[in-house]
């Protein structure tokens, strides 16, 4: 994982009227785009609405038809693959080989068990007590991709969740071809997995970051922080963000691969900047699972983050500017 060199507080222009946004609804999250031409904003958006519709019939596991899901009918064996899932897989084992299996998409049935088995926005915020009795036993070093034959062999009984990685990957790859294609600055934030690409506005690009990172300019709530990034990324990685309840247990969408379950540690969020939004994600991702050795680990790593415990204190490592209230 690479660090991004220059890291932040945004200077006024950084938020000024030059910046031009539209946000919306897509694959379960909240999409936001900027640019600094206006002349390009409808472009943009556009490009960026076709990217998130291929990237769903592609690797939702919430669609009978998507390109992941039809996998199944093939488990055990190679089974050709189109290069946007091909791209998504290679991000998610990059996920767990960095982590030590920590970030893992083998995680698909484990997600199930624990009620997240539809799109979010559907899932029941109550419902009975869950008997989860089998652990996750981690398959992703079975995962074999042969990329210039273009073929996937995916374990049999094995369901992938690419979730962890997929939107940061997206994000990357849409704010590249989003600013090659109109030479333009350009903001991609696809749920607080934020990438940029092009040239970058005076003072760089200026981010909340809270529990949910995203736009500056809307209310902050509970502890916030308002940063620059120049170049890479930033993702930020919650517990608060999509939570549901089973009996008297509150569940989670980041799950520790050694227990298949919601991980319980010290932090509530942690975002860090990264030479790309995929690497921060990972990171941020894999800080929660580890909890209390995450800030000693990203600081090792030169990642600069932000990390703030369930009960709101908050930790910076590697540069990340300083807190400043009001």
């Amino acid at each position: 994982m690479s660090a991004t060199s220059i890291l932040g507080r945004p200077t006024k222009t950084a938020t000024s009227a030059s910046l031009h946004s539209s946000a919306w609804n897509a694959i379960g999250t909240t999409v936001r785009i900027v640019v600094a031409d206006a002349t390009q904003l409808g472009s943009a958006r556009a490009m960026l609405v076709d990217d998130l519709a291929a990237l769903d019939a592609a690797c939702s596991r919430f669609r009978a038809d998507s390109e992941l899901m039809r996998l199944e009918a093939s488990a055990g064996k190679p089974t050709m693959v189109g290069p946007l899932l091909a791209g998504a897989i290679r991000a998610a084992l990059r996920g767990a080989q960095l982590t030590q299996g920590d970030v893992d998409p083998t995680v698909g049935r484990a997600m199930e068990a624990i009620g997240y088995d539809r799109d979010f926005a559907t899932v029941p915020a109550q419902g009975g007590a869950l008997r989860v009795t089998v652990r996750h036993v981690p398959q992703w070093r079975q995962i074999v991709l042969d990329e210039a034959a273009s073929l996937l062999t995916v374990p049999a009984g094995v369901r992938l969740d690419l979730g962890a990685t997929v939107k940061a990957w997206a994000a990357d790859r849409s704010a590249e071809r989003i600013a090659r294609a109109l030479a333009c600055g350009v903001l991609v934030s696809l749920g607080g997995d934020i990438a940029v690409a092009g040239d970058v506005p005076p003072g760089g690009w200026s981010i909340r970051v809270q529990d949910v990172a995203g736009d500056p300019s809307a209310p902050d709530d509970g502890p916030t922080s308002i940063i620059a990034i120049h170049h890479g990324g930033l993702a930020t990685s919650s517990t608060s963000a999509r939570r549901w309840q089973r009996g008297g247990d509150v569940m989670h969408h980041i799950l520790d691969p050694r227990t298949g379950r919601p991980a319980d540690g010290l932090w509530r969020t942690v975002s860090v900047a990264a030479g790309s939004a995929l690497d921060a994600n990972i990171a941020s991702t894999a800080a929660i699972i580890r909890g209390l050795r995450s800030a000693s680990w990203l600081a090792r790593l030169g990642l600069p983050a932000r990390l703030v415990t369930v009960d709101g204190n908050v930790t910076t490592v590697a540069g990340w500017p300083a807190e400043v209230s009001g």
